[in-house]
C-alpha cells in the first residue's frame, strides 16, 4: 500500500507555488508630470506651519524666516527644474562632474583670492527672502487642488491587464476598450533618473498582436512593481495554459 501511494506521488506534477502568488489583474495609471510637485506641496506645507508659530517673521533680527524662505525657494527651484527638464543616466553624470567641478573651482578662487569672499558675504547677508504663513498655505491649497484633479481624472482613464486582454477603461461613462492581448511583450524605459528617485516612475511600452502601434504609457508610478506583477501573472497564465493542453 506503501509503495503505490509513493508511486502516486513521483508521478504527480510538481506544484508551481509561483502561479498561487500571481494577481489576478493589475492597473497602469499614467499620472501627468505635475505629481513631482510633491516635495514643494510637503515644503509648503511645512513652511507654513513654522510661520503660523514664529513670531514677528518679518523682524530684521529674525533669521529663521529667513531661512525657511530660503529653504523653500530652493526646493521650489530644484523641483522645477526636475518638471522642466529630462535627466537621462548620462545627464545626471555630466551634471554631477559639472557640479564637483563648480565646488572646486570654487575652493581653489576663495583660497587664491580672498577678496571675493566678503562680496558674496554680503550678498547672503542682505538675501533675506520672507513671507507669511498665508503666502506658504495659498501656494499648498493651489498645489492639493491640483492634485485632487488628478486623482479624479486618473479615476477614469487607466489601463487594466487582466488575463489575456488588456482593458482600456477611459471616459466619464465608464468607457471600455477591450484588446485581446495572448501574446502581450511589455518594455520598461526610465528616461529620467531624477523623476524615478521622486515616484520609481517611468514608461512603460506594451506590444500586442493585434495592434501595429505600441501602447505608450508615460510616468507610470512604481514602475518595477507594475511589471514584476505584470511578468508574473503572464506566467502564472502561460503554466495554466500548458496544464490544460497536458489534460
Amino acid at each position: 500500500m506503501s509503495s503505490t501511494t509513493s508511486d502516486q506521488s513521483a508521478h504527480q506534477p510538481a506544484r508551481d507555488t509561483s502561479s498561487d502568488d500571481a494577481p489576478q489583474c493589475v492597473f497602469l495609471v499614467p499620472y501627468p508630470k505635475i505629481v513631482f510637485r510633491y516635495p514643494t506641496l510637503l515644503m509648503a506645507i511645512i513652511s507654513a506651519i513654522w510661520m503660523h508659530f514664529l513670531t514677528d517673521p518679518f523682524n530684521p533680527q529674525n533669521h529663521v524666516a529667513a531661512g525657511v524662505g530660503a529653504l523653500f525657494l530652493c526646493v521650489f527651484t530644484v523641483n522645477l527644474v526636475i518638471l522642466a527638464f529630462d535627466f537621462p543616466r548620462t545627464t545626471s553624470l555630466t551634471l554631477f562632474f559639472f557640479a564637483a567641478a563648480v565646488v572646486m573651482g570654487l575652493i581653489l578662487l576663495f583660497t587664491f583670492k580672498p577678496d571675493f569672499w566678503p562680496d558674496i558675504k554680503d550678498f547672503v547677508k542682505h538675501f533675506h527672502p520672507k513671507a507669511n504663513a498665508t503666502f506658504y498655505w495659498t501656494i499648498a491649497a493651489v498645489l492639493a487642488a491640483m492634485f485632487l484633479v488628478v486623482l479624479v481624472q486618473v479615476r477614469f482613464d487607466y489601463w487594466e491587464v487582466s488575463g489575456n486582454e488588456l482593458l482600456h477603461h477611459h471616459g466619464f461613462l465608464a468607457n471600455l476598450e477591450r484588446l485581446s492581448a495572448p501574446n502581450l511583450r511589455m518594455e520598461k524605459e526610465i528616461n529620467d533618473i531624477f523623476e524615478y528617485l521622486l515616484l520609481q516612475s517611468g514608461r512603460l511600452i506594451i506590444y500586442t498582436s493585434n495592434d501595429r502601434q505600441p501602447i505608450v504609457l508615460d510616468n507610470v508610478a512604481f514602475i518595477d512593481r507594475k511589471e514584476q506583477a505584470v511578468m508574473r501573472m503572464l506566467g502564472a497564465l502561460q503554466v495554466q495554459v500548458r496544464r490544460e493542453d497536458a489534460k
